[in-house]
């Protein structure tokens, strides 16, 4: 922890929920893209299942309430969107029914990722006002402080 960051803050019960529904939904997706592409609808050998590799790579991130790692899921989840529609349109059977679950997936975690950003960045706004306000009446406080006790004078 560096002198600029101070103390942690527990996370409230927005970024906790949020987080946690973040995490369902990509470990959801993770498991689909794999079963998919390995037993339930495979197509081809298999190489398809690389697919889900970007998104195991920011399980970590969600993990550590990283922003970087959501803002840039909330990016990379387009392509699974429509990657899930196209094969939604032109697939039939179960590889249609997974296709559909795949873009619902990826809207939720595009949701609950939008909206775990927005209140971090609202919440880190609303502390920054604090810290600033609390920064300048400490300061004021010590200058007040100072020019009553200057040297050679007696008490009032």
């Amino acid at each position: 922890m560096t002198p600029q960051q101070g103390p942690r803050r527990a996370a409230d019960a927005v970024v906790r929920s949020t987080r946690a529904a973040a995490l369902a939904a990509l470990l959801a997706l993770i498991v689909l893209g794999l079963a998919w592409e390995l037993w339930l609808a495979p197509t081809g050998s298999g190489t398809l299942a690389l697919k889900v590799l970007p998104l195991v790579l920011c399980v970590a991130g969600l993990l550590r309430h990283r922003m970087y790692t959501f803002r840039w899921l909330s990016l990379l989840i387009w392509l699974y969107f429509m990657e899930g529609v196209v094969r939604a349109t032109t697939e039939s059977g179960i590889g249609q029914a997974l296709a559909v679950i795949e873009v619902v997936l990826s809207l939720v975690l595009f949701v609950v990722s939008g909206i775990y950003i927005r209140w971090r960045l609202r919440n880190g706004a609303e502390l920054a006002a604090v810290e600033k306000a609390a920064a300048e009446k400490a300061a004021a406080g010590t200058a007040v402080a100072e020019t009553a006790k200057k040297p050679g004078e007696a008490p009032a």
